[in-house]
């Protein structure tokens, strides 16, 4: 593994699918996409999250080895692109990664890089659990009986994102 502008993590090792099975290493390595907006807050807040959970849940005998990888405004500054093919090819020799969300334009500009990922790494489905935590506030009144899932397809119809900039023939004959 070797990229040209990511530093993959020495004590890392690729999560890999043997016989149609995932097999995740004790040190997976993790590539995470700050994001943008109130992306890099969130991002300082949940990667403590995450390592806290294993660290409950494996007692010290695994760990997550993440990977910054670059897409939206910092990939731009960075790059001179939103979506850079290094962080494409990434995702996919590594099969599980994280994100926060990427710059969104409305009616011009570059392409949604959320749609762009989904298509490039054919992320057909938006899984949402929901359920209940003890001692939360909520104004249900049953709270204890919420435990469901929202499911989401995206690859097709409006979030497959056809996307014509505005006032273009295309654009125009959309519309119409």
């Amino acid at each position: 593994m070797s990229y040209q502008n990511v530093q993959v993590p020495a004590d890392g090792n690729k999560i890999t699918i043997h016989n149609g099975n995932l097999h995740v290493p004790d040190n997976p390595i993790i590539p995470f996409i700050e994001a943008d907006g109130t992306g890099p807050d969130i991002w300082r807040a949940s990667v403590h999250v995450f390592d806290a959970a294993v660290e409950k849940v494996y007692s010290g005998k695994r760990k997550l080895q993440w990977m910054e990888v670059y897409a939206g405004q910092k990939a731009f500054n960075l790059f001179n692109s939103w979506l850079p093919q290094e962080t494409v090819e990434v995702f996919k020799e590594l099969l599980v990664g994280i994100k926060g969300p990427l710059t969104t334009p409305v009616g011009r500009g570059i392409r949604s890089l959320n749609v762009a990922l989904r298509q490039l790494l054919d992320l057909y489905v938006c899984l949402r659990p929901v359920r209940y935590f003890e001692g939360v506030p909520t104004p249900t009144v049953h709270p204890e009986a919420v435990d469901m899932a929202f499911f989401r397809e995206n690859t097709e119809d409006l979030y497959a994102g056809m996307e014509f900039e505005f006032g273009t023939k295309e654009h125009k004959k959309f519309m119409e």
